[in-house]
């Protein structure tokens, strides 16, 4: 793939895309016993039969590096409340630290870890990666899913969570 150099900086690209709502998650992964998780709003299911999401990772993270030696991730969707989560696996903690530390943390069939308190958890085994720019997208098959709370989502807009807001019957 040739990419053709852009005269778009990264700061009027990450302005743009601001303006762009997103339902907020937290992709994990374990090699070697060691777990790591990032904040990541670049998620996307695409397809039901087989299930495949696909993910879109920073190559120069430690998460990154588990899912490509692992080859597996876990995605929990997280719920309105868990934006101090969200925070956390952002980067206000460093790459060096454990994010889990002192949170409720369970896996399913991979061992990827997953937060309690979300919406619904996916553990995925990459089917394909492919570099792009700066990011890898990882596709995953969906091996095992777990579907807990009839919660609202965390919504990320302009830099800061929002609500959704639900209108009222018959309006």
């Amino acid at each position: 793939m040739n990419l053709t150099r852009s005269t778009v900086d990264p700061e009027s690209m990450r302005e743009a895309m601001r303006k762009w709502a997103t339902g907020v998650t937290i992709v994990s992964s374990i090699y070697d016993g060691l777990r790591h998780g990032m904040t990541v709003s670049s998620f996307t299911s695409i397809s039901l039969d087989p299930p495949l999401v696909l993910v879109s990772l920073a190559k120069d993270t430690r998460t990154h590096e588990l899912v490509q030696r692992s080859n597996i991730f876990g995605i929990t969707l997280l719920n309105q409340g868990q934006d101090e989560i969200s925070d956390r696996f952002a980067g206000r903690i460093t790459e060096d630290q454990d994010r889990f530390a002192d949170l409720e943390t369970f896996s399913l069939h991979t061992g990827a870890p997953f937060l309690s308190g979300g919406l619904s958890f996916l553990d995925c085994s990459v089917i394909i990666s492919q570099e792009i720019g700066d990011h890898t997208l990882f596709v995953g098959q969906v091996i095992a899913l777990l579907v807990t709370q009839d919660g609202d989502p965390l919504i990320y807009y302009d830099r800061s969570y929002r609500r959704l807001r639900r209108d009222e019957a018959g309006a």
